[in-house]
């Protein structure tokens, strides 16, 4: 079992920053792919980036693309979203994600995950 832990959500004025951690405990998630979902009232849950198990590999949704970077400290086992030029519209319950057997043509499918975290809520102000 893993359990994902998110933190460092919070209000944020547009165009600023923030950055979000997934702690992950239970086993090392160095062999998994992690990625960050986000979720609003009445939507469903919307793919934002993934990275690979060594961190080689990442795949950014295109309306986060060029201001959201997804990375992982596999020491600490720790994933990381930096958000930069935050939008209004990226307000949302932001998810981590952990996938044992992610293929690269399913890394935005939420089906490919096997564990969740609890969601951390990021709220942009205009």
């Amino acid at each position: 079992q893993v359990q994902l832990v998110e933190s460092g959500g919070g209000l944020v004025q547009a165009g600023g920053s923030l950055r979000l951690s997934c702690e992950a405990s239970g086993r090392t998630i160095s062999t998994f792919s992690m990625s960050w979902f986000r979720q609003t009232p009445g939507k469903e849950r919307a793919f934002v980036a993934a990275i690979s198990g060594g961190g080689g590999t990442t795949y950014v949704a295109s309306s986060v693309k060029n201001r959201f970077t997804i990375s992982r400290d596999n020491a600490r086992n720790t994933v990381y979203l930096q958000m930069n030029s935050l939008k209004v519209e990226d307000t949302a319950v932001y998810y981590c994600a952990a996938g044992i057997r992610v293929r690269p043509s399913t890394a935005s499918t939420d089906r490919s995950y096997d564990y969740w975290g609890q969601g951390t809520q990021v709220t942009v102000s205009s």
